[in-house]
């Protein structure tokens, strides 16, 4: 029997972030994926996961461990809530979410050897007291030693999810030995668990104290050990981030906190035991388009919609429309997401299957499945508004205080109409002030940069010309953010 003591002196959450969603597609791409947006409110997903713990004692700052080319992005949201990460790991690669909590522990090991509370950074939480509760609870009997996890119980026989069959009860409080960790299941199998009683789905997230992983990873997988603990020790501090080695990383074999130790100490007897405990409080991964249709409020048809969308003998179905207005008529138990350069349409059957497309869609070479029309940048954003040949057109917003690097192109020309807020221009040796409505050109191979001395954002139309327009047409020469 477990007693449950109070929560331990620390529990540092560690938000990974290094996921890409692809069955959320066209919505989430690879360079700005599933965690950075919002899907169920005003919050990104990463907001959400930093702000639902807020309120338990002895709470930390996030510790948070994210994919190099999302940093930005990322460091920029986590501030918009108020949020100063303890430490932002970077991966050069995504290798799954076991390396990237050994490199969570190795960095907080020596710092009192926390409780590490360890949640993707993806999922959407209803009941946020509710959670707090059970991870107070897990805390504190990872503190004891104990690798926990946090088990759903199931509603439905889901083929989305991973499924943990519960053992002997541990505790009065739910507490529960594993007796083994199932992946995504047929649906004749997710059946048979969801009418067993004895299994809940896997809900990713997990608590353990930063020695007591470093020891179970060590033991179950050496390999993933040696070569994250090479990439950290041989890792470089970049400003705010902390950039492993890529060379070392890339030795690292990719998997999961599931496969790599939690499979392993169920199934053998050790000095490390798991256990689950019940996380009711309405969770969902929002895995796919059905999922998240699954959470959102409806009409009395059973119909979920966000922007300018107008239905007529519809039922039962999820709309998205980001850029213009979308119509349906007739239709049922489908998803409709358009975004400024695509549309996908499915059956709400088929949504697990929209990972597959875009597979096919990046093998086909097309950008969509990487970038979107809008894209982020460290100092703003741009967005394409046309192109044709030779020639492309572009609005820049850039924050205050914010500067692009000062840089050059060989193969186009720039010409920039400031609409809102002042630019300070460098154009060769000369740097002058534009405001509303004036302009300035660049010509191809001209030392230029562009930055807002203002207080408010910056808004420029730029108009490229040129026999080629790439984004790698560009020499940097001066850059605050490194790249």
């Amino acid at each position: 029997m477990i007693e449950l003591g109070i929560t331990p002196t620390l529990i540092q959450p560690v938000i990974l972030c290094g996921g890409s969603g692809t069955r959320l597609w066209p919505l989430s791409r690879e360079y700005h994926p599933k965690p950075l947006h919002a899907l169920n409110g005003e919050n990104t997903l990463l907001q959400e996961t930093a702000l639902r713990l807020r309120g338990v004692a002895a709470l930390g700052e996030p510790l948070l461990v994210c994919n190099e080319a999302h940093r930005f992005m990322a460091q920029a949201q986590l501030a918009r809530i108020g949020a100063k990460p303890r430490a932002i790991l970077l991966e050069p690669k995504g290798r799954g979410t076991a390396p990237a909590l050994t490199l969570a522990a190795m960095h907080m090991v020596a710092c009192d050897d926390p409780v590490l509370l360890a949640m993707p950074s993806d999922h959407v939480i209803a009941e946020r007291a509710a959670f707090q509760h059970a991870i107070e609870r897990g805390a504190a009997l990872a503190a004891q030693g104990y690798v926990v996890a946090f088990g759903v119980p199931p509603v439905t026989p889901e083929t989305g999810y991973g499924y943990i069959r519960v053992g002997r009860a541990l505790s009065e409080r739910a507490a529960a030995c594993i007796e083994g960790f199932f992946e995504k299941p047929d649906v004749e199998r997710a059946r048979e668990y969801l009418a067993s009683g004895r299994t809940l789905w896997n809900s990713g997230i997990f608590a353990v104290r930063a020695s007591v992983w470093l020891d179970a990873v060590a033991t179950f997988r050496r390999d993933i050990f040696a070569a994250s603990e090479r990439a950290y020790r041989e890792g470089r501090k970049d400003g705010a981030f902390l950039r492993m080695d890529p060379e070392r990383f890339a030795e690292c074999p990719s998997d999961s906190i599931d496969y790599a130790v939690m499979e392993r100490i169920s199934a053998e007897a050790g000095p490390v035991q798991a256990v689950v405990l019940r996380l009711d409080a309405g969770w969902s991964d929002v895995g796919a388009w059905d999922a998240l249709w699954a959470i959102e409020q409806k009409d009395a048809a059973g119909n979920a919609t966000h922007g300018d969308v107008h239905l007529a003998d519809t039922r039962n179905a999820l709309v998205v429309a980001q850029h213009r207005m979308v119509a349906c008529i007739g239709m049922e138990d489908v998803v409709v997401i358009e975004t400024p350069d695509a549309v996908m349409v499915a059956k709400k059957e088929s949504a697990q299957a929209v990972g597959k497309l875009v597979a096919s869609l990046k093998a086909a070479g097309r950008e969509e499945c990487l970038v979107h029309r809008k894209v982020h940048r460290p100092w703003g954003s741009y967005d394409g508004i046309e192109k044709g040949e030779r020639f492309q057109v572009k609005r820049i917003v850039v924050e205050p205080g914010a500067a692009l690097s000062l840089q050059m192109h060989y193969h186009r020309a720039e010409h920039w109409i400031v609409v809102r807020g002042t630019a300070r221009v460098t154009r060769g040796e000369q740097t002058f002030l534009l405001t509303e409505n004036e302009s300035t050109y660049i010509p191809p191979g001209t030392k230029h940069r562009l930055e807002n001395p203002g207080k408010l954002p910056l808004e420029i139309i730029e108009v490229q010309s040129g026999a080629y327009l790439g984004e790698d047409d560009i020499v940097r020469f001066e850059d605050a953010y490194g790249r």
